[in-house]
Formats: structure tokens, C-alpha cells, sequence
């Protein structure tokens, strides 16, 4: 007789497989937990959390410190869609006491945020019609060489973009050259297999939209004109030392120019050496030939009345923010109205044209209608009321004070070392305010210091105001990063990968030319 008790006990309680399920289980959360980003999110308010409890000091000053932790930590892992990152100082800066709803909302449409929206209308007129494909071609053509060189077609776009940028704002060289970037990139088949030759066609793409983005901002520094935080440190100069010679645009130009060419040089190395390699050209070849680009170009025809008419109107718009302000001697015709107007205020103005001049091809037609404009990238522009709003809250939080307050060890830094601190220190503030706000805030400090310090006070100007230019790691730095970043190329790792050397570049030039070419140019040798 078989005990019943007995043959019970053997059947186990659970399936055989059941540590299996479990396991499967585990490995199930796992993949969620990775495929929700739930650490990605989780990543913002806990850092927020460590510095609300562990950093002693003003409460406004390190509430803002922790909103600024949760954005950027949510920037880089992209937790949720950077549209929806770019939104949240609308609700972390009223519950932390950063600033009211009103006034955080309001730091999201400036002149800027306008000058940026007019241009991409333009950028939409010019690629609407074509305009950037033909050139593109132009460009393509004459630099590819024969066989093609992607080094030297590299070299001719970021040279193009860096002589733009001499002469007009950097961000308006961007926007003008991303999309002739674009229209090459349009050239070569879609990157979604990475695999064999598109590997090589993918990192190309990367290098195009990097170098335009970059060359900018580096062509920009060449000129008083390029960039307004040249005129920034002219104006606090001519402020603070109304004796001494002002800086004309041929002294700067002086200093600027070889600072700027040597790092664009450097640009262009750290580019090929990353993302050029020895199949590159190989693999461009097929889509990117002289013969086939010429008879393309040659395809197109002449052009038409509305292309004549987006050029006309695009030059017309790089003339006036060129001339709307120049220096004391020659103010611009801006002066007219009394200086109320800014670059936003033009770019706008002449998109509206588009609504308004017809383009000759359907009765009734204009260059532009709103259904085109559609493809606006209303998340960028979120983008950059974040950096503004970020900006505004370092100030009014008192958390800039702080920052100040930690520039006192300049005081016990060696002459030599000098230069390289306030660039250092400057480039640094710069990734997380806009160039402008970082020029305005830290230039007075450094002339204060310089004072006290018994040193000239161009000699950390100087650095201070080129060091404001080195936003080179993050799309919210600048807005022609914004732009690049845009069109979808690049990543946040990429802006890093090449924008760290650039900067690390940038710091040694200026260690090596202040105190040289710097002291012919400025004079630094005396005191002021």
C-alpha cells in the first residue's frame, strides 16, 4: 500500500521551471526599467535631492544650484524628450522660489528667441526653393577635389562658415550655413543601416554639422562684429577706463585673427582625426563626384525671380544686422530709432517680406505661406527659452554672486597663470549661462581683481571675454549650437567629444598669446 502522505510530499508545491520564471522575471524588470529610463528620470530629482541636503549656503542660491542639477542631468541622459527637459524650468523655478510663473514664462521669448525664429523662416524660404541645394553644389564642387577629398571638402565648408561668421553675428552665419551643410548631407543615402560604408557616411555627417556649428563661434572671435561679447568687453573698457585708447576694430582684429585661425586649425585636426578616415573618401565617392555635382548644378537652370528675391532679401537682412550697430564713432542705423531695435527685431521684419512679395509662379502666390512654416522647430526654440530662463535664474537666485565670490583665488595665482585661470574660469560659467551673460558677470569681477592685483586689466579682460566663447559642450551654450543640434546629426556625447579639446585648445592659445602677442597688441606691459 503506497502511503499517501508520502506521494504527496514529492510533488513539489511549484512547477520545476519556477526558478526559471523568476529569473526571467528579473531579466523582464530589468529591460523595462532600461527601456523606460526609469534611472535616466529618476537621476534629476535625486541629484536635486543631494544638493538640497548636503550644500550649506543662501537658500535661493542653492535651490537654483538643485533645479540646475535636475535639468542638466535630464539634458544629458535625455531622460524624456529635450522639449520636455526645456519646459520644466516653467514649473521647477516657481516650487523651488527661483522666480514667479510670469516671470520665468517671459525669459522664453526675447529678441533672441525672435532673431532665431525669423532666421529659421528664412531657412525654410531658402530650402523651400531649393536655394541651399544650389549651394551646396557651388561648395561641394569646388572643394571635393578629384579624386574626392573629404579632409579638404571638411576644410572648405568650415571655411566658409568661419569667413561668414567675420562679418555677422555667429549665430546668422550658422543659421545661413546649415542648411548649405544640409544639402550636401542630402546628398548621401539615409544612415539608419550603420553597417559597412554608411558608418563612414554617418561620422562624415557628424563632422559637416560639428564643423559649421563651431566654425562659427571660432570665426566669430576673429572680429568686433562676429560676436556681441567683443563689443561687450570694448564697451566695458571704454566704461571703465574712458583715458585710456579704445579698442578699434583693426586692434582687435590684430589679436583675434591669429587666435582664431590657429583654432580653427585645430578644428579642422580634431574633426579628420575622429570622424575622417581612410575609407571616408571611398565611401563618399559614389555620391559626391565633380562631374555628376557640375552637371547637376547645370540641371537647375538659371535662376528665378523668387530665388532672386529669398538671396536679395537674405542679404539684405546680413546687411542690416551688420550695420545696426557698429561702434561709438559710426552707431549704426539703428541710432534712428533711438537703439530700440535688435537683431530680432530685423530678422523678423524682413521674414515677413516672404508673406508679402509674391513669387511670380501662381497667381496669387507668395514666396512663403504659413502651411510651409509648419516644420518649425518649436522644440528648439523651447530649447533656447530654457538657456535664457536657466541664465536669468543664476542671476536672480544669487547663485552668480557665488560664483564670483569663488573667483577670489585669482588673487594668489602666478602672472603666468593668469590668463589661462580667467579663460578657464569663464569657460566654465559659459556652458551654463549664454555668452553674453557670462561676459557681463564675470569681466567686471576680473577687472576689479586685476585691480587689486596691481596687474593690467586687459590681461584677464581679455581671456575672461574669449573664454565666454568657448560654449563648445552643450546645444544649450549657444545658439548656434541650438541650430546644429537641430538638424538631428549630432548628439550631446558628439558636442562633447570634439568641443572638449577645442576648448582645452582654445585655454592653451590664450595662455601662450596674451602674454605675447597680447602685450604688443593691448600694451599689457604697464598698468593701468
Amino acid at each position: 500500500m503506497v502511503d499517501v502522505n508520502t506521494a504527496q510530499s514529492k510533488v513539489p508545491l511549484l512547477p520545476i521551471h519556477g526558478e526559471a520564471t523568476a529569473t526571467n522575471n528579473t531579466s523582464s524588470v530589468l529591460k523595462s526599467i532600461r527601456a523606460n529610463k526609469y534611472l535616466q528620470i529618476a537621476s534629476g530629482p535625486l541629484g536635486c535631492a543631494l544638493i538640497m541636503l548636503f550644500v550649506d549656503g543662501p537658500s535661493s542660491s542653492r535651490n537654483m544650484l538643485a533645479v540646475l542639477a535636475w535639468v542638466f542631468l535630464w539634458w544629458l541622459s535625455e531622460a524624456v524628450p529635450m522639449a520636455v527637459t526645456s519646459m520644466s524650468p516653467l514649473f521647477l523655478f516657481p516650487l523651488f522660489g527661483v522666480s514667479s510663473a510670469d516671470d520665468v514664462a517671459k525669459t522664453y521669448m526675447d529678441d533672441v528667441i525672435s532673431l532665431v525664429l525669423g532666421s529659421f523662416i528664412l531657412a525654410l524660404a531658402i530650402e523651400h526653393y531649393n536655394i541651399h541645394k544650389r549651394l551646396a553644389l557651388n561648395i561641394t564642387s569646388l572643394f571635393c577635389g578629384d579624386p574626392l577629398n573629404p579632409p579638404l571638402l571638411l576644410l572648405g565648408i568650415c571655411g566658409t562658415t568661419a569667413f561668414v561668421s567675420m562679418w555677422m553675428h555667429n549665430t546668422a552665419a550658422a543659421v545661413m550655413m546649415i542648411p548649405v551643410a544640409t544639402g550636401i548631407l542630402q546628398r548621401l543615402p539615409d544612415m539608419s543601416n550603420c553597417s559597412g560604408s554608411n558608418t563612414d557616411v554617418q561620422r562624415f555627417c557628424k563632422a559637416v554639422i560639428l564643423g559649421v556649428i563651431y566654425s562659427a563661434a571660432v570665426g566669430g572671435m576673429s572680429t568686433l562684429t562676429g560676436t556681441g561679447v567683443n563689443l561687450i568687453l570694448v564697451g566695458m573698457w571704454q566704461s571703465y577706463f574712458p583715458q585710456e585708447e579704445a579698442i578699434s576694430f583693426s586692434t582687435w582684429f590684430m589679436f583675434g585673427f591669429p587666435l582664431a585661425l590657429m583654432l580653427f586649425f585645430v578644428l579642422w585636426i580634431v574633426l579628420c582625426l575622429l570622424y575622417c578616415s581612410t575609407s571616408t573618401g571611398k565611401s563618399l565617392s559614389a555620391y559626391l563626384d565633380r562631374s555628376h555635382l557640375k552637371r547637376e548644378l547645370e540641371l537647375l537652370g538659371p535662376m528665378d525671380f523668387a530665388e532672386k528675391m529669398i538671396l536679395t532679401i537674405f542679404g539684405g537682412l546680413i546687411l542690416l544686422w551688420m550695420t545696426r550697430s557698429i561702434t561709438d564713432d559710426v552707431p549704426g542705423w539703428g541710432a534712428l530709432f533711438h537703439n530700440n531695435v535688435g537683431d530680432g527685431t530685423v530678422s523678423v521684419m524682413m521674414a515677413t517680406l516672404l508673406f508679402i512679395i509674391p513669387n511670380k509662379k501662381n497667381e496669387g502666390e507668395k514666396l512663403m505661406d504659413w502651411n510651409k512654416c509648419k516644420k518649425l522647430p518649436w522644440n528648439i526654440v523651447l530649447l533656447l527659452g530654457a538657456g535664457f530662463a536657466i541664465a536669468d535664474g543664476v542671476h536672480t537666485s544669487g547663485l552668480a554672486d557665488e560664483l564670483s565670490d569663488a573667483l577670489s583665488f585669482l588673487k594668489t595665482a602666478p602672472y603666468i597663470a593668469i590668463a589661462p585661470l580667467a579663460c578657464l574660469v569663464s569657460a566654465t560659467i559659459t556652458e551654463f549661462t549664454s555668452n553674453n551673460s557670462t561676459t557681463t558677470l564675470v569681466v567686471p569681477l576680473l577687472i576689479e581683481l586685476a585691480r587689486s592685483m596691481s596687474v593690467h586689466p586687459l590681461l584677464l579682460m581679455v581671456p575672461g571675454a574669449i573664454g565666454a566663447q568657448f560654449a563648445f559642450l552643450l546645444p544649450t551654450g549657444t545658439p548656434s549650437n541650438v541650430v546644429g543640434f537641430a538638424t538631428g546629426h549630432i548628439q550631446i556625447k558628439d558636442m562633447i567629444k570634439v568641443g572638449l579639446p577645442l576648448k582645452v585648445a582654445g585655454i592653451a592659445l590664450i595662455t601662450v598669446l596674451m602674454p605675447t602677442l597680447g602685450a604688443y597688441v593691448f600694451r599689457t606691459d604697464r598698468i593701468v
